[in-house]
């Protein structure tokens, strides 16, 4: 009955899927952040070091893939889409950190901007502060560069993390130097990444 149809013929329905996916992604974030399932109303955003550092490599994207969320999701051309993802995946399995944590916190501190510079001169993907981190930085023009600026701000992300004995609230609130309510934040980008990855 089928048989003749063209694919073509369904072309008008690419918008509409579209929008109902971005619609129903939106609908996962909220319905975690309402029921608790990023975190609890009374408790911790996160306890453990354990749910940071244990990721399934089967689970872990890919860089690839990767660039295709960032690309679509955060309007960022697919050459550095590609370089952020690789970036990602290298840091992930340098510093034993969940590559997904790393996306939250580049989604919440420059939202992939990779030239993007805060009021306080904090440069990059993960807004790395050059005059605080002077054993790390050589040369603030680096902080443009995906991996360098990712492998550092990992880097200092897994110190905080030792430091506070795995409390990766407590970390990311050094992180962030003491912003208030950005674990939260980071909670919330990390329930939509793992809605855009289907984990």
């Amino acid at each position: 009955m089928f048989t003749h149809v063209n694919e073509d013929s369904f072309g008008w329905l690419q918008p509409i899927a579209h929008r109902l996916r971005n619609f129903f992604l939106a609908a996962i974030v909220v319905f975690c952040s309402l029921t608790g399932l990023c975190y609890g109303a009374a408790a911790p955003v996160w306890q453990t070091s354990t749910q940071i550092v244990d990721v399934p490599p089967e689970q872990a994207p890919t860089a690839e893939e990767i660039a295709t969320v960032v690309s679509s999701r955060f309007h960022i051309g697919l050459n550095d889409a590609l370089g952020i993802g690789q970036a990602v995946v290298i840091a992930a399995r340098r510093y034993t950190i969940s590559p997904l944590l790393l996306l939250a916190v580049i989604a919440v501190e420059s939202s992939f901007d990779r030239f993007a510079v805060s009021v306080v001169g904090a440069r990059g993907l993960m807004q790395v502060l050059p005059s605080q981190h002077r054993d790390r930085v050589f040369r603030t023009s680096d902080l443009t560069d995906a991996r360098t600026n990712v492998r550092i701000g990992s880097a200092i992300l897994r110190d905080y993390l030792r430091a506070s004995g795995g409390n990766l609230e407590y970390a990311l609130y050094r992180y962030s130097g003491g912003a208030k309510g950005y674990a939260r934040r980071v909670a919330d980008r990390l329930c939509m990444m793992k809605a855009e990855f289907g984990l």
